[in-house]
């Protein structure tokens, strides 16, 4: 079955950065669109980059964009978030989301799969 694992979480002052990595399994990764996704402690579940199958299409909110940056290396089965210039804002639990098809998507419903999250916090 599909397997989703975030890492590189962690607490940083703001302007500070971190990347974040998700190790996927099972099924064709290369086929997938993969995305990132936060959430807040009371809010609900927030797109914040997606990225094709491929690579070649790659899509922000824009809260993010200019500051983050997804990636994903299809020979290790892992999709990155490089994320910079963090804000108090960003604080958030950061989601690995994995599409069934090869498509960015901007919706928590369009996303199949989860990881369990990995904590950000930016303290000011």
């Amino acid at each position: 079955q599909v397997q989703l694992v975030e890492s590189g979480g962690g607490l940083v002052q703001a302007g500070g950065s971190l990347r974040l990595s998700c190790a996927a399994s099972g099924g064709s990764f290369s086929s997938s669109a993969m995305g990132w996704f936060r959430q807040a402690p009371g809010k609900e579940r927030e797109f914040v980059a997606s990225i094709s199958g491929s690579g070649l299409t790659t899509k922000y909110a824009d809260s993010v964009k200019g500051r983050f940056t997804i990636s994903r290396d299809n020979a290790k089965n892992t999709v990155y978030l490089q994320m910079n210039s963090l804000k108090p804002e960003d604080t958030a639990v950061y989601y690995c989301g994995r599409r069934a098809i090869l498509y960015v998507g901007v919706r928590p419903t369009e996303y199949n799969y989860w990881g369990q999250g990995t904590q950000v916090t930016v303290s000011s």
